[in-house]
């Protein structure tokens, strides 16, 4: 999401640390590109201003314009700010009342249905028993979307009655979850403008009703500073305790996330970063900060491969490698434990920007190159995998026909096979599996 405001910091940092000293006229010209690269990322003017003023103040101290590392003093200063700008760490779920109930509000298309199956597995993971309420009766299909959404976390739901309004849908809601031992209660409730005074009646009275212990507004991050207007609009009518900012994995420029603790008051909780159940993150100021500066974000990749991958699988790899018994076999199992760990677009963006991964655009990346390499070794047989020089012009059609790719694809394949061999080698087994996520 970040990849723009990203490369345009960056260069303003490479530019800082090309400088000998930071005078007053460089530490402008750094403020004036990045006050630009914030605009430009759709970050709110009202953010921005401040910000700006912070920086300057911090960076024009004597401390930092005689440092001998004026750049790095820059770069800490701003990874300061932004953590500051964030605010705080997003909290776990309350799971006040019997049955707490969290509701969800927000415009229509932000993603909430999807969400609340989200926050349903959440749930369940520690410990509770949660029941799902399908309260959006304006969209057409809405209720079946989310039966099929608990049917995929195993949730139940309580659906609609023919003709039963959303207020009499909570009141048997709360009543059966407690006949059923349900005690958390997610009700998805409909889409609605702020403008549409009538709905945002409905929605305070049923907040009104259903007394919840959480009242998330659910913003997709692709709309900008519409979410931003839209939660601080909601706050006004609804007491908030927080934003669930959805669709992180698509191309938005990040303007929401950076604007939305200062303008419209209320705090970021979690992180929509893809379509599965398992893509809701909780909000960390200082892995974003991070991941906006081009630092990377370890941790969440670290804690994607202890989710993801299989731990006897890559020991088993990481053996062979050390032992540079590494096939084109081991490679393409490889590869399908990297792919567990979702999208390579995401997995690259938490990865730091540094090295061969400077200047990189993670949104460019081609998954499909890994579909090609796993049909071009599929297609060979067991002894073209563990010996690939006897691959000659003949297998290579055979296998270029077998793979629905060219004879040119594999080459270029085999090659880059060969140079990873050669890079391995005399690597230590134990770094490997530090490296590979054990």
């Amino acid at each position: 999401m970040f990849d723009g405001l990203q490369g345009k910091l960056q260069e303003v940092f490479r530019r800082l640390r090309g400088e000998g000293t930071l005078t007053p006229e460089v530490l402008d010209a750094a403020l004036r590109q990045i006050r630009l690269a914030l605009l430009d990322a759709d970050v709110n003017i009202r953010v921005v201003r401040p910000f700006v003023a912070r920086i300057r103040e911090r960076a024009s101290g004597e401390e930092v314009l005689r440092s001998l590392t004026p750049a790095q003093q820059v770069i800490k200063i701003v990874r300061d700010e932004l953590i500051a700008l964030l605010g705080d760490a997003g909290e776990q779920l309350r799971t006040d009342g019997s049955p707490s109930v969290i509701m969800l509000c927000g415009l229509q298309g932000s993603g909430k249905t999807t969400t609340a199956g989200k926050l349903a597995l959440r749930l369940k993971k520690r410990g509770r028993q949660p029941v799902l309420v399908a309260g959006d009766l304006q969209r057409a299909a809405a209720v079946e979307q989310l039966i099929q959404v608990g049917a995929r976390v195993a949730v139940p739901v309580i659906a609609p009655y023919d003709r039963e309004d959303v207020l009499g849908l909570t009141r048997r809601s709360l009543a059966r979850a407690k006949e059923e031992g349900h005690d958390t209660v997610i009700l998805d409730t409909a889409g609605r403008l702020h403008v549409d005074e009538p709905l945002m009646e409905e929605v305070k009275r049923l907040a009104a009703l259903a007394a919840p212990a959480e009242i998330l507004f659910v913003a997709d991050a692709m709309t900008g500073q519409d979410a931003v207007r839209s939660a601080q609009a909601f706050h006004q009518a609804l007491p908030l305790t927080g934003v669930i900012l959805t669709k992180l994995d698509g191309d938005a420029r990040g303007g929401a996330a950076l604007s939305i603790r200062t303008v419209a008051d209320v705090p970021l909780r979690f992180l929509g970063t893809g379509e599965k159940p398992e893509d809701l993150d909780r909000f960390d100021p200082q892995r974003m900060a991070s991941r906006i500066l081009g630092m990377g974000d370890v941790l969440s990749l670290i804690e994607k491969a202890e989710q993801g991958l299989d731990a006897e699988e890559t020991s088993r790899l990481a053996g062979r490698i050390a032992r540079q018994e590494f096939t084109l076999e081991d490679l393409r199992d490889h590869l399908r434990q990297m792919r567990k760990l979702g999208p390579l677009s995401q997995v690259m963006e938490l990865m730091p920007k540094v090295g061969p991964l400077r200047g990189l655009d993670a949104s460019k990346v081609d998954e499909r190159e890994l579909t090609r390499v796993e049909a071009i070794i599929d297609s060979m047989t067991p002894k073209e995998r563990r010996k690939p020089a006897i691959l000659n012009a003949r297998r290579k059609r055979r296998i270029a026909k077998g793979s629905g790719t060219r004879v040119q694809d594999i080459n270029r394949m085999v090659k880059q096979y060969l140079t990873m061999r050669k890079m391995m080698k005399g690597v230590k087994g134990k770094w490997l599996r530090r490296a590979m996520g054990m």
